[in-house]
């Protein structure tokens, strides 16, 4: 739901329920025997009606991890954790099922997984080499730096996030052909066939997928898209109807036969271009025939012993590390969780790591990043020595970027693991579809810095290295991570989120490194979400009580509940007897962990 209609809403509601915001202040008065800060209890009773419409974080409720021993899939959508589960029991490897589960989530998650997008592989070999694959977009060749601003300089509203100008050059068919090629056994028809079935004889929705396509009806304008995701090109689908996608099943069956030439060079890529020409967009047949995946160097780092391994620039991993390097200084277990200390830490780790991301960051073919610096312990100490100085007078932006990306994580009894988080940015893209294709194509435009000073669809300003250039991929929160002990897999996870994506995985490694939690817990814990100024944390609902959030307040933190958070499918794996504990967020209610 759109941020400023939920705040009207909650606004109208609170009108009519003012009898809830004096219970909650006699309440206080007669527990704590005081009064908080007013917006105390507005926190509360935004997070309570919240909770009405959207996942309430409970710590207290059951496990609902799965456990294995021969391999484990999670992702955000239950067809797409089969389909993985089924390659392996096929014989095929992670990387098999991988590429597999990024085919079919294109079929059952199309707001978010997609063939028109890109994004990044993480792979841990059984031999213990770790690959990093980037099939990011990347900016047309007719693209410039001001192609989103008027005469005057300013930025036009909705160039950069709807329609063909706002499309980057797709990566996903190269980046998982290109793994499934170097590291993957089975042949690319047996990877593609399940999400083929999926598209051609259909599959059944449930609550989490209806949820998904009612939010976004107002996207399904066009004849192409109605006669797809409408029934009847009309109406709303509903729980337990079949979505059958013929067109896209024609496409995954000519790159199943074709080979990425026919999406690249081919027809697949003619219809792209005729649309975006047709409609004021600017790809070439050049910017498809000379797409490249990239094979980059993963980011590392050490946090209490454990290695991370994450996603190294355009992506998220170094802002990621710069955190865990910080927060590895103080006794997070001792201050304890969610503690106003313990949060007044992590909020100012956040802080740090953000005014790099916006001021070092951004396509390392294109920008001379400080890696060994923004990485050094040396570094991490000074900021340590920093923190609680000067703070007020670092500018930051305050980002409420959406969850409309996916990660998925696999395991196998080999001892490989991956971890994918890919994009096409918007729920459901620039909301285009070319002419019988079958999928949507990414606004990824918008994530690149269309003016210096001046926000993104999400609220996000960036700074001049990652403005827009030709042939270059825009900067992206996306952090797949590996967790390894000893040379061993430890975790693997990720999450979609926008901008709260790298404070998402570090939550999930210090809730488990630090408070001991399980994968599970670790995963469906309350989240926070801090980078600066204005002064906003993005708090969920009831991720704190009362007292903390009253301590915060006059430490200068302004806390609000906030409902657009990632969902981060993890892995967990017992170093004792390799077992694996799948745990699925329950942010996305279609998803599954699923193991054997």
């Amino acid at each position: 739901m759109n941020l400023r209609k939920l705040c009207k809403k909650i606004f109208l509601i609170l009108l009519t329920s003012s009898g809830i915001f004096f219970l909650f202040i006699a309440l206080d008065i007669i527990i704590a025997g005081s009064i908080y800060h007013p917006l105390t209890y507005v926190y509360q009773i935004l997070s309570w009606l919240s909770c009405k419409t959207y996942f309430c974080p409970d710590n207290s409720a059951s496990s609902t991890a799965v456990s294995a021993k021969n391999g484990m899939i999670v992702t955000t959508q239950h067809e797409a954790s089969q389909v993985g589960i089924k390659i392996l029991l096929a014989g095929g490897n992670a990387i098999d099922a991988a590429v597999a589960v990024g085919y079919a989530l294109a079929v059952t998650d199309p707001c978010c997984g997609n063939l028109g997008g890109g994004g990044f592989m993480l792979i841990h070999l059984a031999d213990g080499k770790e690959i990093f694959i980037d099939f990011r977009e990347k900016a047309p060749l007719a693209a410039n730096r001001n192609m989103y601003l008027d005469k005057e300089g300013k930025v036009i509203d909705g160039l950069s996030t709807k329609g063909y100008l706002a499309v980057g050059v797709p990566g996903t068919v190269k980046g998982l052909d290109f793994a499934l090629s170097k590291y993957g056994t089975l042949s690319r028809q047996q990877v593609i066939n399940p999400a083929l079935a999926l598209a051609e004889k259909g599959f059944i929705l449930q609550a989490g997928d209806i949820r998904i396509l009612q939010a976004n009806r107002d996207k399904f304008q066009d004849a192409n898209i109605a006669n797809i995701f409408l029934k009847n090109g009309k109406d709303s689908y509903e729980v337990g109807d079949r979505l059958i996608q013929k067109d896209l099943a024609r496409t995954l069956k000519s790159i199943a036969t074709q080979g990425t030439d026919i999406f690249y060079k081919g027809a697949i890529a003619h219809k792209i271009i005729n649309a975006s020409q047709a409609n004021g967009g600017i790809l070439s047949l050049k910017d498809f025939a000379n797409y490249s995946v990239v094979n980059r160097e993963p980011i590392r780092c050490n946090y209490r012993g454990y290695e991370i391994v994450s996603s190294p620039p355009p992506g998220g991993g170094i802002t990621v590390c710069q955190m865990l390097n910080i927060l590895e200084g103080y006794n997070l277990k001792g201050l304890g969780f969610h503690s106003v200390d313990s949060l007044d830490l992590m909020f100012s780790a956040m802080l740090y790591a953000y005014r790099d991301r916006n001021i070092y960051l951004g396509d390392p073919a294109f920008v001379k990043i400080p890696m060994d610096k923004l990485l050094s312990e040396r570094y991490a100490a000074r900021i340590r020595g920093n923190i609680n100085r000067d703070r007020n007078n670092i500018e930051q932006n305050y980002s409420k970027e959406g969850t409309n990306t996916t990660h998925y994580s696999v395991v196998d009894r080999y001892g490989n693991a991956v971890a994918v988080t890919y994009t096409i940015n918007s729920n459901f893209g620039a909301g285009v579809i070319a002419s019988d294709t079958g999928f949507f194509l990414n606004n990824e435009m918008d994530d690149f810095t269309s003016k210096p000073g001046v926000a993104n669809q999400f609220g996000l300003v960036q700074g001049e290295a990652n403005l827009i250039e030709p042939g270059k991929r825009p900067l992206s929160s996306m952090s797949p991570t590996i967790v390894t002990k000893d040379g061993k897999v430890f975790l693997v996870t990720g999450s979609p989120g926008g901008s709260t994506i790298p404070t998402t995985v570090v939550q999930v490694i210090t809730n488990i490194i630090d408070y001991g939690m399980t994968v599970d817990r670790a995963v469906n814990s309350p989240r926070i979400h801090y980078q600066g100024s204005p002064n906003f944390v993005l708090s969920e609902p009831y991720a704190l009580n009362s007292k903390t959030v009253q301590k915060l307040w006059e430490k200068g933190y302004k806390v609000v509940p906030f409902l657009t958070w990632g969902a981060a499918e993890s892995i967990q794996v017992n170093l004792k007897d390799n077992s694996f504990l799948g745990a699925s967020d329950r942010r996305k209610s279609a998803g599954k962990a699923s193991g054997f």
